[in-house]
């Protein structure tokens, strides 16, 4: 119910919140669902599976969604771990864990067949990242100011360093994802370009992420598998 796991027969060692930043794409929200609990379930995770669904026909804002899913996970459990999970990938290796590293942002998805299982770029965050609320604070967590433009990760990637972190990630023959309907025919007419950013991230990281996060909260609903938080 709403998402949530304990195991049953042992004291989970880790408590993740899976959060999935979600708008009208409920096939690809099936197939994640079918295949992340049982994995999930295997590691014997605590956890809870929290779907931020923006409503509205603007422009999507994954990274403030994120945001908003860790503000509002926070006030459920004292998570050790903050894993941001994009809704179209799906976790190759059992052995790919859902844990965060102790000391730095943890980059989980290092090798996605749409990249042909290697990084885009040196400085690449994007899929599933993992890491624990005071890395999220260290960095005041994401920018709310990317409105469907996917440059979001780059912004983040130099938010960690700025804040005096670095990127950690699983190895790539550990951190392989699989793209649902993914069309390689698509790819190779279309490589896939590093967005550019428009944002002056060194002057604006410390005014825009959590210590501005405006929303309205329209719904929190438990859901057989996961916890649907809508909002504005």
């Amino acid at each position: 119910s709403g998402g949530h796991y304990r195991p049953p027969h042992c004291f989970a060692r880790y408590k993740s919140a899976i959060l999935v930043a979600y708008r009208n794409q409920e096939k690809y929200l099936r197939h994640l669902l079918y295949y992340i609990h049982p994995f999930l379930q295997r590691q014997q995770l605590s956890y809870t599976i929290y779907l931020i669904q923006q409503v509205g026909t603007g422009s999507f804002n994954r990274a403030k969604l994120l945001n908003i899913g860790v503000r509002e996970a926070m006030k459920d459990e004292d998570w050790d771990c903050l894993v941001l999970h994009d809704v179209d990938l799906v976790p190759e290796n059992d052995y790919n864990l859902y844990i965060c590293d102790e000391y730095y942002p943890k980059h989980m998805a290092s090798a996605m067949d749409k990249f042909q299982y290697t990084l885009p770029h040196k400085s690449f965050f994007g899929g599933v990242s993992a890491l624990t609320p005071d890395h999220y604070m260290k960095m005041n967590g994401f920018p709310n100011t990317y409105w469907g433009d996917g440059g979001e990760n780059d912004d983040i990637a130099t938010r960690i360093h700025l804040a005096g972190m670095r990127i950690v990630r699983t190895s790539p023959h550990l951190g392989r994802y699989r793209v649902m309907d993914y069309s390689k025919e698509t790819e190779m007419q279309e490589p896939w370009r590093r967005p550019t950013s428009r944002h002056n991230t060194r002057k604006t990281w410390k005014a825009d992420g959590m210590n501005t996060l405006q929303f309205r909260l329209l719904s929190r609903t438990k859901h057989p598998l996961y916890t649907k938080i809508s909002v504005d």
